[in-house]
């Protein structure tokens, strides 16, 4: 399973928030590139990176942070947030992104989504689904769908897909477990490979996200706050 931590960015610095609620930001360290070295130098390979601002703007905002990690590490990063166009897909791949994430735009231009998937390969978009009590949630988790989760995932394995990041909403930054019951069945009904993200708060919960089967897991703010260190990351990896 890969280990993925992320760096969200507002304004250009590292911050983390709590169930999406922008009102809840906290600053970790005002230049991600240094926490991306860190992360680096401690062995780790991949690296997930969401522009908070460009999700809220409906466009790409902090591309020049993504240029930065990917031009001064070897960090492989998936980028995600306001990606909504051809342009600013041009523009995130320009600037080093090694996969890109796509939430909203699945939801509210699917035709453009499954022509990303074709034009790219399925190895370079990953189908971004967050959801909260498993209805599917956009713009920056700002706004609420009908759609159910599993559901979601399902329709666009048929179109291709082969990458999911699911966040459980209600377990983002609250360092209290991940969503197994939620992620066991997404995994018993398709054969995507799924990046686990929200809720990772200890060594154990990694250990039960590989035994379900998930591909990849996303840790936050539990590195963050430390309570799993880089050093027990480095020997994971």
């Amino acid at each position: 399973m890969r280990i993925i931590p992320a760096i969200d960015i507002i304004n250009g610095k590292c911050v983390r928030l709590t169930k999406g609620d922008y009102s809840t930001q906290k600053i970790y360290n005002e230049n991600p590139l240094e926490v991306a070295r860190d992360f680096e130098a401690n062995g780790i390979e991949f690296l997930h990176l969401v522009d908070l601002d460009g999700a809220k703007s409906k466009h790409i905002v902090n591309h020049k942070v993504l240029y930065d990690i990917c031009s001064k590490t070897s960090l492989k990063v998936d980028f995600g947030g306001g990606l909504k166009s051809n342009e600013d897909l041009k523009i995130a791949f320009e600037n080093g992104a090694s996969q890109i994430t796509g939430g909203s735009i699945a939801i509210q231009n699917p035709a453009l989504f499954a022509e990303w998937l074709k034009v790219f390969g399925s190895d370079k978009i990953i189908l971004g689904a967050d959801c909260s009590n498993r209805k599917i949630s956009t713009q920056g988790w700002l706004e609420n769908s009908d759609l159910d989760v599993v559901d979601f995932i399902k329709d666009f394995e048929t179109k291709g897909i082969k990458y999911v990041i699911c966040t459980d909403i209600a377990k983002d930054g609250m360092m209290q477990g991940t969503s197994n019951e939620l992620y066991t069945e997404i995994l018993a009904t398709s054969i995507i490979r799924l990046i686990a993200s929200g809720g990772v708060s200890s060594i154990q919960d990694l250990v039960v996200l590989k035994e379900i089967g998930c591909e990849g897991a996303i840790i936050g703010k539990a590195i963050y706050e430390g309570r799993i260190t880089l050093n027990e990351l480095q020997k994971l990896c």
